[in-house]
């Protein structure tokens, strides 16, 4: 039998010690999609289902290392950006894609604002990530709360998510998906899209559960795989919707807080 050559994707992001988010959720992600998963770690956790309670940041220079690492050698098709942490590490990450001489598909996820509303990372590095990483992104992945940082918008509405996909367009992705998790009520779960064209709101069926942790890491990993494979943007899009909305049927109940989503559901009993 001859030797299989998949797609390889990249994901630039934190580490997740209770494996429900970050790297852990995306290798986990790219593997289902039958895509070769590779990492470049930013920061490492200590973190379980119930919070965290510690994060270290791993140098600059070793995170470009171990995408320069990864890219000399194997090359990529889809990359995802997660967790950045720091003004160091978001200026190290694009430095280093911009030198790409064949950039791939770029998958930014600005995880910048938890969805309750809280900021992860501080304002130097908000103002790097979006003057310069997200510029680079095909698509860009926000939550609520990112989205209103991006905008300036308030987010209430289904056209309150329309408007600020079209703004946060502006700031130079080649197409923006507005998250829905944090929404109240019949727009939980619901997403839009805006590519410059088109606008379109993205509705799967509502999952009754609160173990949630690991969707957008998930999401975002998911398109990237799907865009390593060759899939035009939308249908990228498209299918990593309802990849985790299948997860979040088959969430794992496990530890004693917010369990993860069940990224591998075919082989549950």
């Amino acid at each position: 039998m001859a030797p299989v050559s998949p797609p390889i994707a990249l994901t630039i992001a934190g580490s997740d010690s209770g494996g429900g988010a970050g790297i852990q959720a995306d290798l986990r992600t790219f593997a289902f999609h039958q895509v070769h998963g590779t990492s470049a770690l930013t920061c490492i956790t200590a973190q379980n289902t119930v919070g965290v309670d510690r994060v270290d940041a791993l140098p600059a220079a070793a995170v470009t290392a171990q995408i320069q690492a990864v890219v000399s050698d194997m090359g990529v098709q889809g990359i995802k950006t997660g967790m950045l942490l720091n003004q160091e590490i978001i200026q190290a990450v694009t430095d280093t894609l911009k030198q790409l001489s064949d950039r791939p598909a770029v998958v930014v996820d600005p995880v910048m604002v938890s969805r309750t509303g809280v900021q992860l990372i501080d304002d130097t590095a908000i103002a790097t990530l979006t003057q310069r990483l997200i510029p680079l992104a095909t698509i860009l992945t926000p939550n609520r709360y990112e989205a209103q940082l991006l905008s300036g918008f308030m987010i209430e509405t289904l056209a309150d998510m329309e408007a600020a996909a079209r703004k946060i367009y502006q700031l130079g992705p080649q197409a923006v998906l507005v998250k829905g998790g944090g929404m109240a009520d019949d727009l939980r779960g619901v997403d839009v899209w805006f590519d410059g064209k088109t606008t379109q709101v993205l509705r799967t069926t509502t999952v009754d559960t609160s173990d949630t942790h690991g969707t957008g890491c998930t999401l975002s990993a998911a398109i990237a795989a799907n865009l390593a494979q060759g899939k035009d943007n939308w249908t990228a899009v498209q299918q990593a919707k309802d990849y985790v909305t299948t997860a979040l049927q088959h969430a794992l109940r496990i530890g004693q807080g917010q369990g993860p989503v069940g990224h591998f559901f075919p082989l549950l009993r």
